[in-house]
């Protein structure tokens, strides 16, 4: 019989972490059914054997991978392998908390959402560094996806397995799947809610996440947008250029000196631009992934 519910945690020397947590953790899967998947990401300190310690619960799935993928790639590896209907993410420093699973649970059925994201409360704790950097990538989603999620980097996310696992192609390996696998969803109209949950303090371990994190992302963002709408990267470039190029051919045009090679090669890019995204729109619609039934509800009676 297959569980109802897959726990997929990616682990990088989180030895530590793992070895208050882990206990508490399987007891917990064992109680209600679930199975943990825990991937050790090439971790170079005792998780490997933490994890060894603990190979023989038949609610775990403990793998290892023989380099170091990132935390991307340790996820993707996890739900590759996730075999419940549906699948949650969390990590490994103890930050998260069990209790919090049934009522995102609860959530996903009750409103029938394709992901449900545990939405952190970081105002008295957080950095004004990362407080900042996070802000800059949601108002940066926002302004390319009109999205409203202000958590978009939870690593606290309950999925639908099956359509999960038909959007991973789409997200990097790197600190940024968290960000993408969101934005992959809006993409594809499906829904999204938020759910409010409970952080508690990291268990040993340090953090990874840096200035080149958010760049990554914002990176990831934009490539993704591409991917699927890319004539609202290139269009409003195409049309700034145009204006530019009219603006700076109006004065040369007043004086009967013709068109200025500045502005000349304005127009011309902006005919180009808006070429590349007539083509590369072609591309997105062959590129799509199709999840009809998804984004459908039956009515009947009663």
């Amino acid at each position: 019989m297959e569980p109802e519910l897959t726990i997929v945690i990616p682990a990088y020397n989180e030895a530590e972490a793992l070895e208050a947590m882990l206990p508490a953790w399987l007891a917990t899967c064992q109680q209600s059914g679930w199975q943990l998947i825990i991937v050790d990401d090439c971790s170079i300190d005792e998780t490997l054997h933490v994890l060894r310690r603990y190979s023989s619960s038949p609610n775990l799935v403990a793998i290892r991978h023989k380099i170091n993928r990132g935390y991307g790639g340790a996820l993707k590896t996890g739900i590759f392998y996730a075999n419940s209907e549906f699948t949650i993410t969390m990590d490994a420093d103890g930050q998260h908390a069990m209790s919090d699973i049934p009522f995102l649970l609860e959530e996903i059925t009750a409103q029938d959402a394709d992901m449900v994201i545990g939405c952190r409360n970081f105002s008295i704790r957080e950095n004004a560094f990362r407080k900042i950097g996070k802000l800059i990538i949601r108002k940066f989603a926002r302004f390319l996806y009109s999205i409203t999620i202000q958590d978009l980097n939870s690593g606290f996310k309950l999925y639908k397995t099956r359509v999960v696992k038909q959007l991973l192609h789409l997200c990097p390996d790197s600190m940024a799947f968290s960000d993408v696998i969101t934005i992959a969803h809006v993409s594809q109209k499906l829904r999204v809610i938020e759910c409010p949950i409970q952080i508690n303090k990291r268990l040993g371990g340090k953090s990874t996440i840096s200035t080149i994190t958010a760049l990554q992302t914002m990176l990831e963002i934009i490539n993704l947008m591409i991917w699927f709408k890319p004539l609202k990267i290139f269009l409003p470039v195409a049309f700034f250029l145009s204006i530019l190029g009219i603006g700076w051919a109006i004065p040369f045009l007043l004086m009967e000196r013709g068109l200025s090679t500045v502005s000349l090669l304005l127009l011309m890019t902006s005919i180009f631009l808006i070429m590349l995204g007539l083509l590369a729109h072609q591309f997105s619609l062959s590129r799509k992934v199709i999840l009809p039934e998804e984004g459908i509800q039956m009515i009947r009676e009663g």
